[in-house]
């Protein structure tokens, strides 16, 4: 590599090596300081450029071993090595990670098999007597979106997947696709009482009570009252719906509707897109097969059952969420897609549609759709394991400060949450370094200005609320996010240009969620005021700026 070719490369480097102060460098689990923030940052900007993820994330992870090498000449090279020896496969330490890859790929390999057998088609015949239109077949996909409400990650790999086939034939981009998808999945699954997120978010807060004095609540009561001011996944809800019902776009979503729609190009011209498209073409069914649409909906039914029951059947408790609470969500992903799997063999068997040489084949040739996915999974984990160790988070809290006024803290615990959730592409890795750290900031700077009363309990809410709703935000907006990874995938449209699309949206949302939902909370405002103002305007914003294809 000829290193004087690389002027962008160069000069990052050595803005690295300015900031790089003996005190920017920590101990394990201390702050590396601003250089904490380079991989992510670099990672992502090159994801940009380039419109491709993986050699950025690549490029992410090295620089982040660098870095742990106090970027020495031998570092360079040993952080290499590192990059794939430790941190690759060191994302596959955490059992959590490898259900959700197995999950991934069962619910791969069930599409392949339901699409072959025509039980897809089928579905799609039955959906597209409603869903005649493009405005339909989104409303129909947004009203799926929030029917799967109990994990996000389900709602993606299911969603996308089975209203593929009829967006494609309304001729709804991939990218409005997967918007809607991503849009849907994470806010519902945030807020929803009875999801895969609930118990993990209150275990959080409960947790980070313990430590408090002064401070005796339940957990799940706090949860509850943070609901009415978790403006951004509120907010992100309205405007999807605002989206689908005016059937007006703006930003590069306008231009990729305008593409599907005039020119009949559903999907954007990319690599990744192509393997994909390679792979589902294979198990389109053969000419003749009966298009059965029970076929799918039976595999599905009994995904999601199994998942719902499983939360119930793995938790223990006298109380609903003391159930939800101790439910293992990873156990009851791998149940429902392990019997979706096996329903969707015994329904293609049952009704001879394929033999089963010819199952097993589809069921392989979905499994490896999701392949590249499974890469972008990996190496995202193995840049936010990376963030994990110089200490990003732990960086971006000390940003916050103890000199705030209690009632801008919703605000700024947002714009922290959001960027630490968008620089280390995990929301639930956000939450839970966040939520311990900022609970007790937040009791105490109240404590400080005598804020303990009831009247002032918002201000406790709507911090729980901005940890959730900007960890959200930026799992919308990251490109190494695992949910906005799968959504691309399960939609077969290029990462970066849904990343591309969706972020305008992320933001108008956001800059509601702050202006009209955060700020004037944190100074009393009640929530049901903000609320409805902000929905009228989103409503009037995509009046204005959003155009009709």
């Amino acid at each position: 590599m000829n290193y004087n070719k690389l002027p962008a490369l160069r000069g990052l480097t050595l803005f690295a090596l300015l900031i790089a102060s003996p005190a920017a460098f920590g101990a394990e689990g201390e702050s590396f300081g601003w250089v904490s923030i380079l991989p992510p940052v670099i990672a992502i900007v090159l994801a940009l450029i380039l419109r491709q993820v993986v050699p950025a994330l690549f490029v992410g992870i090295w620089l982040g071993a660098w870095a742990l090498n106090d970027f020495t000449l031998v570092g360079l090279f040993s952080g290499l090595l590192q990059s794939m020896e430790t941190y690759v496969v060191g994302a596959f330490a955490d059992s959590g990670r490898v259900s959700v890859i197995v999950f991934s790929m069962m619910i791969g390999g069930m599409v392949g098999i339901i699409s072959k057998n025509g039980g897809l088609q089928g579905v799609v015949e039955r959906i597209v007597g409603f869903a005649d239109s493009a405005r339909r077949a989104s409303i129909a996909t947004v009203v799926m979106g929030l029917a799967i409400f109990f994990d996000d990650y389900a709602n993606t790999l299911v969603v996308g997947n089975t209203m593929r086939p009829v967006t494609d034939r309304m001729k709804v981009s991939r990218e409005k696709l997967a918007y809607l998808v991503d849009s849907t999945a994470a806010p519902i699954a945030c807020l929803a009482l009875v999801t895969t997120w609930i118990g993990y978010e209150v275990g959080l807060i409960r947790d980070a009570m313990a430590g408090i004095a002064g401070l005796d609540m339940n957990a799940y009561f706090v949860f509850l009252n943070s609901i009415p001011y978790s403006f951004y996944p509120l907010f992100a809800l309205v405007l999807v719906f605002v989206i689908v019902l005016s059937g007006r776009d703006f930003g590069p979503m306008h231009a990729a509707e305008k593409r599907a729609r005039h020119e009949g190009q559903v999907a954007p011209s990319a690599v990744s897109t192509a393997l994909i498209d390679d792979d589902m073409q294979q198990v389109q069914p053969a000419e003749g097969t009966r298009c059965l649409a029970r076929n799918a909906v039976v595999p599905v039914v009994v995904l999601v059952v199994t998942v719902i029951g499983g939360l119930f059947a793995s938790g223990e408790g006298d109380t609903l969420q003391a159930i939800i609470g101790d439910a293992d969500p990873y156990q009851s992903l791998l149940w429902g897609s392990l019997l979706g799997v096996v329903s969707a063999i015994a329904m293609t068997l049952l009704h001879r549609s394929l033999t089963i040489s010819e199952t097993m084949a589809a069921w392989f040739t979905g499994l490896r759709s999701m392949l590249l996915a499974v890469i972008i999974l990996v190496m995202a984990w193995a840049l936010s394991d990376i963030t994990s160790a110089l200490g990003t988070a732990a960086f971006l809290s000390e940003l916050l400060g103890d000199r705030l006024h209690p009632g801008l803290l919703p605000t700024v615990v947002f714009v922290l949450a959001a960027a630490t959730a968008f620089s280390t592409g995990s929301s639930w890795g956000t939450m839970g370094i966040l939520l311990p750290l900022l609970l007790p900031l937040t009791w105490t700077l109240m404590s400080n200005n005598g804020m303990t009363g009831a009247e002032h309990m918002p201000i406790l809410y709507g911090t729980v609320a901005a940890v959730l709703g900007g960890a959200v935000w930026g799992d919308h907006c990251s490109p190494i996010s695992d949910t906005t990874i799968l959504s691309s995938m399960a939609s077969q449209c290029d990462h970066i240009e849904h990343v591309r699309t969706q972020l305008p949206y992320a933001l108008f949302a956001g800059a509601a969620a702050i202006v009209l939902g955060t700020l004037p909370a944190g100074f009393g405002i009640p929530w049901w005021v903000c609320l409805p103002v902000g929905a009228i305007a989103l409503i009037l914003g995509v009046r204005m700026v959003g155009r009709t294809v």
